[in-house]
């Protein structure tokens, strides 16, 4: 059964696999690379660029209804919208003159729309065809991101040192269209089949969640202790996301590694998440999800004081930045898997756009805290001591999910319970 279930759906793993791998995801491991030129040739402040990680803010607002449109129209539909608008956003950054106001400007129209080329798409793809081997399709399908990131960081790296950064977003427009053109190929049209029997067999064995969440639901809903955990730890171990998205390189040049070696950390980094998912993804179909993520999640706490340090060595710099690559593999991992398995199937783009809105509201409240600290500083290394905090605390409330009263209530929680209840009373080895 685990293994068949590749056998049937290979196609809709790819399919998912290429749109999330060339999709919006992708400028989280190419936004970095851009960053020198543009600062040298518009002259703008790392302290400006910076904000570039509060703009989510605003995106915050239109993600729930990315994840009900979703839910409602299909994966197939979202994706055509959002392939349509990311390769036309990466043209529009081609014809800016300087004002950082428009760069800001195209990026927000860009990932309005480009939320529909991210997980609450594709990962509801996989969800709805794997069950015994779900936790290994998931990450699978979210190794495609760093896959594609650590190939293309060092080949987009070369053409912006050579071309200039106007020649790297035209190349970030035809890869993004013609990724998307082959995966809403290969997804096929039989996604509402596949959607209304995974939604009959969710019916028939977890709590029913209304298809239209009311204000007064959707309160209850958020009021869940499981909810709240996940919520509240994906805000946490975000807070360092514009770290690793656009500071990454000017980071650990700033600890002496040359432009050329820092291009190549940023491929290191995208391998850390590549083997962070996989090895993830291995244990969520084997281990309870809550001892995945304080394993996990934890982690990158040491890579951010190993920068925060001021080490120069190349080795121990790379180590640092492998390692925060490792964790940032497991977080969307765990917490796709543990919103699939605790709650009904139904709502699950709406329930993980919940969990996306944190992931934007923790890298927006990253970003302004950086962007002050380098203002009154003028170093990242009060901020890098922030991130290891949040870091380790959120980390540890992801652990706290694995608790009884925070599963009370959802359907994972009877099956476990009951098999705890066993185990203690003799009745399995």
């Amino acid at each position: 059964m685990y293994f068949s279930e590749f056998r049937l759906h290979w196609q809709p793993l790819l399919a998912a696999s290429l749109g999330l791998g060339l999709g919006s995801a992708l400028g989280h491991y190419t936004m970095s690379l851009f960053g020198p030129a543009l600062l040298a040739e518009f002259g703008w402040s790392k302290a400006q660029f910076a904000l570039i990680g509060s703009i989510p803010l605003i995106n915050l607002l239109f993600v729930p209804f990315a994840g009900r449109f979703t839910d409602r129209f299909g994966s197939r539909l979202a994706a055509i919208i959002g392939f349509t608008a990311l390769p036309l956003g990466f043209l529009a950054f081609t014809f800016m003159q300087g004002s950082i106001a428009v760069f800001f400007a195209i990026w927000v129209v860009q990932h309005i729309f480009g939320i529909l080329t991210t997980s609450l798409v594709f990962c509801r793809v996989i969800v709805e065809r794997f069950d015994s081997a779900r936790g290994i399709a998931l990450s699978l399908v979210m190794t495609a991101p760093p896959l594609f990131g650590a190939i293309a960081a060092p080949l987009l790296g070369a053409l912006i040192d050579a071309e200039g950064w106007r020649a790297g977003y035209l190349a970030m427009a035809a890869i993004t269209g013609a990724g998307g053109l082959i995966a809403i190929i290969a997804m096929g049209r039989s996604e509402r089949k596949a959607a209304a029997q995974a939604a009959a067999e969710s019916a028939a064995t977890k709590p029913k969640i209304p298809s239209s969440l009311s204000g007064k639901e959707l309160g209850a809903l958020l009021r869940h202790p499981t909810l709240i955990l996940i919520i509240a730890g994906m805000f946490l171990v975000n807070i360092p996301g514009v770290f690793a998205s656009s500071q990454l390189k000017l980071v650990v040049m700033d600890n002496g590694v040359s432009s050329a070696n820092a291009t190549w950390m940023m491929s290191l980094y995208a391998i850390g998440v590549i083997i962070g998912r996989f090895l993830s993804g291995l244990a969520l179909d084997r281990v309870p999800a809550h001892l995945v993520a304080i394993a996990t999640l934890g982690l990158p706490a040491i890579g951010y004081l190993v920068l925060a340090s001021h080490i120069t060595t190349f080795s121990l710099l790379a180590l640092g930045v492998g390692i925060i690559g490792f964790a940032q593999g497991a977080e969307s991992d765990v917490g796709a898997f543990l919103i699939s398995r605790r709650f009904d199937m139904k709502n699950f783009s709406l329930l993980l756009s919940l969990l996306t809105t944190m992931i934007g509201a923790g890298t927006a409240a990253g970003s302004v805290i950086l962007s002050i600290a380098l203002h009154n500083t003028g170093s990242y290394v009060p901020f890098l001591l922030i991130s290891a905090v949040a870091t380790i605390l959120g980390a540890l409330l992801f652990a706290l999910t694995g608790s009884r009263r925070a599963r009370k209530g959802t359907p994972e929680a009877s099956v476990e319970d009951k098999v705890i209840e066993q185990a203690m009373a003799g009745e399995i080895g």
